[in-house]
């Protein structure tokens, strides 16, 4: 049973089920764990939350007289719900499929928008075929879809951008716990978001390095462009439309088109605004090398105190995860590992490919290493910290599997 209880009702032998707070927001490796000590009791209370969530199945309950309260299970307080539901052998399940229905969409969006920079209209009946397939992939395990969306292939990044985004949205719905429905509409305004560029100049559009002021100017009317292109199509929803004009709009009012602030955002837009800043900051162009998804998220973070929603964007952290796909990590054994799939129950406990060992300096054969089996098996072997892959040369992309 989980109940919400105040931090000084916390005593030796409870099992605190979430603090209550973001994965930032205090000091312990993990956010479930025992409390089996007196140290450890003084120090959940000095993290400065009044109120948390502890599990009565695995620990000791409050006394009768407390003013814990059992939660509904459908409570939106409970973090990774839908994650806990979902089978390990799942994933293996799903990546095939995964796979194909991402070939089948990047196909689908390079033949889209060029037929929109032809002058030919959208088959809107091809876009929502595809998102619908795409929905249901996420809907039945949505980390194999991100698994893809996290890999970055080398083909024209307008395309795979725009299909990197709509996976990434329609995986953020799921975690959101929005309905099949409304997911499905954003991810049809993902995967079209960026359909005004198509009338942008190729000079502009492709430019190997830094726009000029007038080209960037230029290169913001793709927003205005999108509009004018999905205004004429009455079968695409308000939802899909919000998120190709909304996406480069800012929390703080600093953003374009429209200059919108705060909450006259709507939710999908400020959703977009993120998932659209990290698929390209964590993307490689001919101009720039893109950052790691861990750096990513740590500087998405810190612009969330003006540009984007704060609360989203530590949504966002819990969806792809604290230790993202293709994060290199230190374990406490001394091995180096790629993550290579998030952790089921607990996103601080991912699949790591380990590959070399610190202590004696050394390559190892690599080894897939399931962190949450290790430590249902009493051998947790658990992440110290991020590693920077330039501090130890190392080539992510020769560490991860091919799916």
């Amino acid at each position: 049973m989980i109940k919400k209880v105040n931090v000084q009702q916390l005593k030796i032998g409870m099992f605190i089920h979430d603090l209550n707070c973001g994965w930032l927001g205090h000091d312990f490796l993990k956010s479930k764990f025992l409390i089996k000590n007196t140290e450890t009791l003084v120090k959940v209370k000095k993290q400065g939350m009044k109120e948390l969530f502890i599990d009565t199945s695995k620990g000791l309950d409050v006394s009768t007289d407390t003013q814990g309260k059992e939660l509904k299970p459908e409570s939106s307080i409970i973090k990774t719900t839908e994650r806990n539901i979902i089978a390990p052998a799942a994933f293996g399940e799903e990546i095939t499929k995964a796979k194909k229905i991402k070939k089948e969409v990047v196909k689908i969006v390079s033949e889209l928008m060029l037929d929109v920079r032809a002058g030919k209209q959208i088959n809107v009946n091809k876009v929502d075929d595809m998102v619908d397939n795409m929905v249901e992939s996420v809907y039945r395990n949505r980390d194999a879809m991100m698994c893809l969306g996290m890999l970055k292939d080398v083909d024209e990044y307008t395309f795979l951008h725009s299909v990197n985004v709509c996976i990434l949205m329609v995986t953020f719905c799921k975690a959101m716990n929005f309905e099949k429905d409304a997911a499905q509409k954003v991810g049809v305004g993902a995967l079209l978001h960026d359909i005004g560029k198509m009338k942008v100049p190729m000079t502009v559009l492709n430019k190997p390095g830094k726009l000029t002021d007038e080209e960037f100017n230029i290169m913001k009317s793709h927003v205005t462009f999108g509009k004018e292109i999905l205004s004429d199509l009455s079968t695409v929803s308000d939802i899909s439309k919000s998120i190709a004009c909304e996406h480069h709009e800012r929390f703080d009012g600093t953003g374009y088109a429209s200059g919108l602030k705060g909450n006259t955002i709507s939710k999908y837009g400020q959703m977009a605004a993120i998932v659209d800043v990290f698929d390209a900051i964590t993307s490689n162009r001919c101009y720039h090398k893109g950052m790691t998804a861990y750096e990513a998220l740590q500087k998405i973070l810190e612009w969330s105190k003006q540009h984007f929603n704060k609360t989203l964007v530590e949504k966002y952290i819990d969806c792809v995860g604290i230790y993202p796909i293709k994060t290199l990590v230190r374990l406490e054994d001394g091995t180096l590992g790629i993550v290579v799939r998030p952790g089921i129950a607990n996103p601080l406990q991912p699949t790591v490919n380990v590959f070399y060992n610190t202590i004696k300096r050394q390559l190892m054969i690599p080894k897939e290493v399931d962190l949450e089996k290790s430590a249902s098996k009493g051998a947790p072997n658990n992440i110290i910290c991020y590693e920077p892959p330039e501090q130890w040369n190392i080539d992510i992309s020769s560490y991860m599997p091919v799916f």
